[in-house]
């Protein structure tokens, strides 16, 4: 395994996998259970899967959707989407999944953050910042699938999440999602160098050489990706696809 982890990063919605371009339009690109076989022939190293309608809709996590997905993972996952309580989590490890990804409740409550990593330990608990530049170019933290404003910036926020005992940050830039525009690298380096905790970059992989970018350049402890790893060519054709080993040790290793 590589010391620096790559991650597919799927999205949720019912029964489906979709994928959004700035947190808008979600388009279908396949069925969860087909895409985690894949996943597992080119073993890969975490899968992150995230319900984008479960917050809003005022849901519970999909607990069928994930025992199914889990009873077919060879590897790690973590789920995020519509977690608000210590009952929410336990169910969600008892079927088999490793981590959980708060996002929205951790900016309501973020004592529940520190509930959850002393009950089930910081390793296990992912707080997932999902962020957008406004009108100046000011980075804030958004909620609610990013329609919602908050009165974090993403600096503090973390900064305030590691205090409260959160293991990694997931850190998503609103703006790169699904633009294959490589990620904020001025983002992710903001928020690494503010915490000790390790960030996943997300928003914006477009190659490998964007991975390095965001270790490189960014300090990103690891890096997720969505578009790059469910598309094909310009037209973005739906075809679910992860870099080859030789190709990541090779982009990746200088940096390690």
């Amino acid at each position: 395994m590589l010391t620096t982890r790559v991650m597919p990063c799927l999205l949720l919605k019912g029964w489906g996998l979709v994928k959004t371009v700035k947190f808008k339009n979600p388009s279908y690109v396949g069925d969860p259970i087909n895409t985690v076989r894949i996943f597992n022939k080119k073993e890969v190293d975490e899968l992150i899967f995230l319900d984008i309608v479960a917050t809003n809709q005022k849901k519970s996590p999909p607990f069928q959707i994930i025992e199914e997905i889990a009873s077919e993972c060879f590897m790690p996952i973590a789920y995020g989407g519509g977690v608000r309580s210590i009952d929410d989590i336990k169910k969600i490890f008892n079927l088999g999944v490793e981590k959980v990804a708060i996002n929205s409740y951790a900016v309501e409550d973020p004592t529940f953050i520190k509930k959850a990593s002393e009950i089930f330990g910081s390793q296990s608990i992912i707080v997932s910042i999902d962020v957008k530049k406004n009108f100046w170019g000011k980075y804030w933290v958004y909620t609610n699938g990013g329609q919602k404003a908050t009165k974090f910036n993403p600096v503090d926020f973390a900064q305030l999440m590691e205090e409260m005992g959160a293991g990694e940050v997931l850190l998503t830039s609103i703006d790169r999602d699904g633009t294959f525009e490589g990620y904020d690298t001025t983002l992710i380096n903001s928020v690494s160098n503010a915490i000790g905790i390790p960030v996943i970059a997300s928003g914006g992989a477009g190659s490998p050489e964007d991975f390095r970018k965001a270790v490189e350049h960014g300090g990103a402890s690891a890096v997720a990706a969505g578009s790059m790893v469910v598309y094909q060519g310009p037209n973005r054709a739906v075809l679910v696809n992860f870099p080859d080993k030789s190709e990541l040790d090779e982009m990746l290793s200088s940096v390690l």
